[in-house]
């Protein structure tokens, strides 16, 4: 069987996409999550998501980058409240995930260690605006938040991230 026309034009624009941002959903999950197996196996979903919505996908509204991200967040965030859920109805108390070692690839052991200190969210914002090199609003469209929230949280999530290499080092 063969697609009609349309339909394959549709899928080679997605997967040209997907290919251009599989990289940056996969550092944004392994920020996000801090374990790359995780990270790998949400950005599938995420993928799987976005091919199914991709008709959906509206440039004017923001890139395509965004909106993978903006999948890829709800995707991450459905995982851990399933993963909650989970271990509420097994009832037992896990011993938290240690941050993986070399998360953050490339940096110095002081750097390294100050971020594996940052709350989740705190994280989160460094990874879209630093790592990813999002704009405020693109950052803001895939927290949920104004782009005035976003640079409060940046600067607030920076300069603790130098309190604590200051005290590392």
């Amino acid at each position: 069987m063969t697609l009609p026309r349309k339909q394959m034009a549709v899928s080679a624009s997605f997967a040209a996409t997907a290919e251009e941002h599989l990289d940056d959903v996969y550092a944004y999950l392994v920020y996000l999550t801090r374990d790359r197996s995780l990270a790998e196996d949400l950005a599938a979903d995420t993928f799987e998501k976005a091919l199914k919505h991709w008709r959906r996908f509206d440039a004017a509204r923001g890139s395509a980058r965004t909106w993978l991200c903006q999948i890829a967040r709800t995707t991450a965030l459905d995982w851990f409240r399933a993963e909650e859920r989970r271990r509420r109805r097994e009832e037992h108390v896990a011993v938290p995930d240690r941050l993986e070692d070399g998360f953050a690839e490339g940096l110095s052991p002081e750097p390294e260690a100050a971020l594996r200190e940052l709350s989740a969210g705190e994280r989160e914002v460094i990874a879209l605006r630093v790592l990813l090199e999002l704009d405020n609003d693109e950052a803001g469209r895939v927290l949920g938040i104004s782009p005035t929230a976003v640079s409060t949280r940046l600067s607030r999530a920076l300069k603790k991230l130098e309190e604590k290499v200051s005290i590392h080092v």
